[in-house]
């Protein structure tokens, strides 16, 4: 008979290897549970979830990006992200100086997907781009696809930092 021996730094790797193999298999969590449609907004301060009906009440504005990938002009609606921030009591305007202008937003898909925008790049009053939460697209609320809601870069070249499925605002500093 045939005896196979095992040593305990082997086992222990073949353990680990097969928790990966099952962690990597099992469904994604989101930030903010994707399925319910609602959108975290988090300060160091407090954190409010935000439903697609809340966000349709709010001011909107209206930008068009060139979306290079279609080759075509997208128009979107939607609130601007300082104007949601700012709800917060997160600095804007003439208070954006000294340690606000070391703060960040990490923008978070339901896909786990994540770009970051600096407050000031935010605000309106310190950056010529606009950054918006829309959810509507060319005068129709955002798909299923890339919604209900989705954070838009005007001034970026590429769209890169256009978050589909937005779950997540998460305002952090670098201090």
């Amino acid at each position: 008979m045939m005896r196979i021996r095992i040593s305990h730094r082997t086992l222990a790797l073949q353990v680990l290897l097969a928790a990966s193999v099952c962690l990597a298999q099992a469904p994604a969590g989101s930030p903010a549970d994707s399925n319910s449609g609602a959108l975290k907004i988090q300060t160091p301060e407090k954190s409010e979830t935000l439903l697609p009906a809340a966000l349709k009440a709010l001011p909107h504005i209206t930008v068009t990006v060139h979306n290079p990938h279609a080759d075509a002009d997208e128009t979107f609606s939607g609130v601007p992200l300082m104007d949601l921030l700012a709800r917060e009591g997160v600095p804007h305007g003439h208070d954006m100086r000294g340690k606000a202008l070391s703060e960040y937003v990490v923008a978070t898909g339901s896909d786990g997907y994540k770009a970051v925008v600096s407050l000031a790049e935010a605000d309106p009053e310190f950056h010529p781009g606009d950054v918006l939460v829309a959810d509507a697209m060319d005068g129709k609320p955002l798909d299923a696809k890339t919604g209900p809601f989705r954070l838009v870069v005007t001034a970026d070249k590429r769209p890169a930092r256009s978050v589909r499925n937005l779950v997540s605002i998460e305002v952090r500093s670098a201090m």
